[in-house]
């Protein structure tokens, strides 16, 4: 049995998770699957009620579980996901960027995959007061979380085309982001089709042709920006998924955020959260080695394919005028 905690999130997350769980249970049924679900609170929602994003019986649940299903959070994320990043050392965080019928872009079919290391750099959150007008934030890079995310990175690419981008910036930070490049180039050169390139050209080449990368393996801040950028490339946020992998426990959760504007008007797009349900499956698998999680995973994936190739029931994020609920009941329909 694998016990998932599932944190509803604040603003949209209580009616994305909600409404979806239906569409989790038909996979429990039809597939067998051995997971227990224990709902619990964080965010801001936590906050206001506990004054803790993270409240200690949430941290005991999620002590216990094998993995964690978030939808978004607020202004408390900092304080929810890069904590439980780092105290569970979920180092890999895989973001897809893949396009879908139906949807609006100007590429064609993109379909990259960001694997980011999860747990140093600007993000470790060393910040400090040096005086009363000056800040310094220190940006830490070790030899050892670069070689497990170069080794992450080629792991994916060996399942995708053999091609590996290694993005940095080590022509400015010839020490921090010199370490990470000459680390993956160790690792990666000679067992892939592989190139590096400055985080600004990135950036750049991700908008003038998104088709050349395939896998890119980057640092913690890079990673938190392109695969943003290139989530919108392939079609809107509301598509991607994401995934925090680490050694004991994986946590899984949309890339876009709480969207409080549109919160309680049935109209926010499941799509990301259902395949970072699909992604949470898969890796259950990997755990198992059981056929029905990778099943179930390929169920759900190719349910939502079919939703978008159909184009009846999208949501207004892209371009179509369904509710949440249209979209979630025909995604049901079509689980085989």
């Amino acid at each position: 049995m694998y016990r998932i905690a599932l944190i509803p999130g604040d603003g949209v997350g209580p009616e994305l998770t909600y409404k979806s769980k239906k569409i989790i249970s038909k996979l429990v049924e039809i597939y067998k699957l051995d997971i227990q679900i224990n709902e619990v609170e964080a965010g801001d929602i936590a906050v206001s009620k506990y004054g803790d994003p993270l409240p200690k019986d949430t941290l005991k649940t999620i002590d216990k579980s094998d993995i964690i299903l978030k939808g978004p959070v607020g202004e408390s994320a900092m304080d929810v996901v890069v904590r439980l990043r780092q105290m569970y050392d979920m180092y890999a965080n895989i973001r897809p960027a893949k396009s879908l019928p139906n949807v609006p872009n100007k590429y064609g079919n993109v379909d990259i995959l960001i694997v980011r290391e999860n747990t140093e750099d600007l993000y470790k959150g060393y910040e400090y007061y040096v005086s009363e007008d000056s800040t310094v934030g220190m940006k830490i890079i070790t030899k050892k979380a670069s070689e497990r995310i170069a080794k992450v990175g080629l792991k994916y690419a060996k399942q995708r085309k053999n091609k590996v981008t290694c993005v940095h910036k080590a022509n400015v930070m010839r020490i921090t982001d010199g370490l990470f490049a000459k680390t993956c180039r160790e690792i990666l050169k000679n067992n892939v089709e592989y190139n590096e390139m400055y985080v600004d050209a990135a950036a750049a080449n991700l908008v003038r042709n998104p088709l050349m990368f395939d896998v890119i393996v980057t640092t913690n801040v890079y990673g938190d920006i392109l695969s943003d950028e290139a989530a919108q490339i392939a079609g809107s946020l509301g598509l991607a998924p994401s995934a925090n992998i680490g050694d004991n426990k994986a946590l899984f959760e949309p890339v876009h955020g709480a969207a409080f504007d549109i919160a309680g008007k049935d109209i926010v797009n499941p799509t990301a959260f259902l395949l970072s349900v699909s992604m949470m499956f898969d890796h259950l698998y990997s755990l198992s080695n059981d056929k029905k999680y990778k099943d179930a995973s390929k169920s759900l994936s190719d349910a939502i394919y079919r939703v978008y190739e159909e184009g009846k029931t999208l949501t207004p994020d892209i371009g179509g005028s369904s509710k949440l609920s249209e979209i979630i009941d025909n995604i049901y329909g079509k689980i085989q």
